[in-house]
C-alpha cells in the first residue's frame, strides 16, 4: 500500500522486519506452546530451531545494545501475522488484549461517533445526540483526517480509533474535512453508554412500523434486540425493519441468536475450517410469527455477522433486503489467548448461508456480498433518510 521514497529506506525497513521475524522464530523455538496448532508447524523444525538459537546467541552476545526479548517478541508476532496479508487477522499484545476484553461498547465511546474507514482517515456516519462530538458541532459525513498532529491517511481504522479514544475528561484535537474545507475542533472525551439495540415506532401511510437498529453483535446483543422486538410488538407495530447499516459484525453465536428471533427452525449458517469439521448452526426456537412482515436494511458497512443474519433471512425467504450491496466478508475469526497475556485473532474458516453461498471473494478477499432485493441508498448530505423511506414503503406494502 505504501510507496517507498528511495531504495535505501525500503531496504532498511525490510531488514528490520527480517530481524524481528528471525528473533520471533528464535524465541518460539524454545516456547512452541505459545502458538496455536495451525501456526506451530509453520515455525518449528529441528534444523530451523538450531539455526535461530545460534542467531539469538550471536545477537545476545555481540549486538551493540541490550535486547528486550519481550518487546521483540511482541513486534515479531505482529510482523508475522501481518505477513499473512489477511486484514482480519491480528496479534494483540498483552496491553492491547486487556483493552479489547474491557471494551464492551463497539463505538468510539470517548466522543460518540460511528465511523467507516476512508483512504484519507475516518468517515463519520453517525453522531449520537448529546455526545461530545455533537456538542462540538461534528456532523455526519465529516471526514476526520488528523488526530492532533498525526495524519490518518493510509492508516487502519483501528490505528485511528486508538488515537481518538482516551480517558474521560481529556481533550482530543480533530481535523475535519467537509465541503473541501478543513477545520480543527477540540472535543472533551466522556464515558458514553450507547445501547447496542434500539427500537422506535413510526408510521408510513397509516401503517405502524417498528424500526429496529442493531449496531453490533457483541455479547448479549441478541437478547437486547429481542427485548426491543417485544416492546415494538406490544406497541402494535404491524411490520418490522431491521437496520443493519454500518454494522461490522461480531460474534457468530450472537448472529445465530438474532436470526432465531425471526426464523423458527432450520439452518441459519454453516462453517468449515482447516482444523475443524463442517458445523451447521440452526435456529434456537421461540421466533416471532413469520406472518409479521420484515425488511432488512443494509449497506456497504454491513459485514461479517451482520451478513450472516441478512443472508439467512434472505435465503429462508423470511425478509426482503433493501439497501446497497453489503461488504462481502466470507471468513470468520477466533481469538486464541497466549501465555504472555496477549492473543491471536486469526481467520480459521469460512461461513456459508443456508443456500450454500459464501459471500467472500475466496479466502480473505472481499467478495460479492449480498445483493439487495430492492436497491436504495441514503444521501448523508440530505435530511430525509432515503434508504429508510424505501424500507418503510417496502415493508408496509407487505402488511395484510
Amino acid at each position: 500500500m505504501y510507496a517507498g521514497r528511495s531504495r535505501r529506506p525500503r531496504a532498511t525497513v525490510l531488514g528490520v522486519g527480517a530481524l524481528l521475524i528471525l528473533l520471533l522464530g528464535v524465541w518460539l523455538g524454545g516456547h512452541p506452546d505459545w502458538l496455536p496448532s495451525p501456526l506451530r508447524s509453520a515455525f518449528l523444525g529441528d534444523s530451523d530451531a538450531r539455526l535461530v538459537h545460534e542467531a539469538f546467541d550471536l545477537l545476545s552476545r555481540d549486538y551493540y545494545r541490550p535486547i528486550s526479548r519481550g518487546q521483540l517478541v511482541n513486534k515479531g508476532l505482529a510482523a508475522a501475522i501481518a505477513s499473512l496479508d489477511d486484514p482480519y487477522s491480528h496479534y494483540f499484545d498483552p496491553s492491547e488484549y486487556r483493552a479489547f476484553l474491557n471494551q464492551s461498547n463497539p463505538h468510539l465511546s470517548g466522543v460518540g461517533i460511528d465511523v467507516l474507514p476512508d483512504p484519507k482517515g475516518l468517515r463519520i456516519v453517525g453522531v449520537f445526540p448529546g455526545s461530545p462530538a455533537a456538542r462540538a458541532g461534528i456532523g455526519r459525513g465529516d471526514l476526520i483526517i488528523k488526530v492532533g498532529a498525526v495524519s490518518l491517511a493510509n492508516h487502519s481504522a483501528d490505528f485511528a480509533s486508538r488515537l481518538i479514544k482516551g480517558p474521560a475528561g481529556t481533550r482530543v484535537l480533530l481535523t475535519l474535512l467537509a465541503g473541501g474545507r478543513q477545520r480543527v475542533v477540540s472535543v472533551t472525551r466522556a464515558n458514553i453508554q450507547i445501547p447496542v439495540a434500539t427500537g422506535t415506532v413510526t408510521a408510513y401511510r397509516g401503517v405502524k412500523i417498528g424500526d429496529l437498529e442493531l449496531t453490533s453483535f457483541t455479547d448479549g446483543s441478541g437478547g437486547e434486540l429481542r427485548a426491543q422486538v417485544d416492546k415494538l410488538r406490544r406497541a402494535r407495530a404491524r411490520a418490522l425493519i431491521l437496520d443493519l447499516r454500518e454494522n461490522g459484525g461480531g460474534l457468530l453465536d450472537e448472529a445465530v441468536n438474532v436470526a432465531s428471533i425471526f426464523i423458527p427452525d432450520g439452518t441459519i449458517v454453516s462453517t468449515a475450517g482447516r482444523s475443524q469439521p463442517r458445523q451447521v448452526y440452526v435456529a434456537k426456537g421461540g421466533a416471532i410469527p413469520t406472518a409479521v412482515p420484515l425488511v432488512v436494511l443494509v449497506d456497504r458497512g454491513t459485514a461479517s455477522a451482520a451478513e450472516i443474519v441478512t443472508g439467512a433471512l434472505q435465503d429462508r425467504r423470511r425478509a426482503l433486503v433493501v439497501g446497497t450491496k453489503t461488504y462481502g466478508k466470507g471468513v470468520f475469526q477466533e481469538i486464541q489467548p497466549l501465555s504472555n497475556g496477549g492473543a491471536l485473532d486469526i481467520t480459521v474458516g469460512e461461513y456459508f448461508t443456508p443456500d450454500g453461498r459464501n459471500l467472500g471473494g475466496g479466502g480473505v478477499r472481499e467478495g460479492a456480498g449480498i445483493r439487495p432485493n430492492i436497491s436504495a441508498a441514503d444521501n448523508p448530505h440530505t435530511s430525509p433518510d432515503e434508504a429508510l423511506l424505501a424500507a418503510e414503503r417496502t415493508v408496509s406494502s407487505e402488511v395484510r
